[in-house]
């Protein structure tokens, strides 16, 4: 039995197809605050770690949400920025915010205590972020909690 003329050429294209580069797990990112410090005007300077959990690289431009101290109101976190995270890795920005009289009266609190003392925290939001083998960028959402504690002698800086 012979077979049609057309099913080895075909057979043979859908093999090249098949190997292909194989696309690279993208992950949304973990973000967490690495420093906080007092200005003098009373601003809190963050330094924010972004981890990029994807097993490719990622461009990161923006993150766009929201800082809970305590229980406290949250505040907004918004930073433009343009970092090339490589895969598993992570890289820092600095974003500046206003804390609310009460954030900054429990931070206070927590800084009288010395390094016994400790402040939850919360962030999340969106991270905007163009994978590497993607186009277009896209949003990926975070969300994070952790604790911000005195810096022992370098007055208003906690991590």
């Amino acid at each position: 039995m012979r077979l049609p003329r057309w099913i080895a050429p075909t057979v043979l294209a859908l093999g090249l197809v098949a190997c292909g580069p194989p696309r690279k797990s993208v992950f949304p990112p973990a973000v967490s605050i690495q420093q906080l410090q007092v200005q003098p005007d009373g601003g809190w300077h963050l330094t924010v770690r972004i981890q990029n959990n994807s097993y490719g690289e990622m461009d990161f431009t923006s993150l766009e949400g929201t800082l809970q101290v305590a229980q406290l109101e949250p505040v907004r976190l918004h930073g433009s920025f343009k970092r090339d995270i490589p895969a598993l890795s992570g890289d820092v920005v600095d974003i500046d915010v206003l804390p609310t009289p009460q954030m900054t009266a429990a931070l206070a609190a927590v800084a009288a205590k010395g390094s016994a003392g400790s402040l939850p925290y919360r962030v999340n939001g969106t991270a905007r972020a163009k994978p590497e083998q993607e186009k277009q960028p896209r949003d990926f959402d975070f969300s994070g909690n952790d604790w911000l504690s005195p810096v022992p002698g370098i007055p208003g800086t906690f991590r």
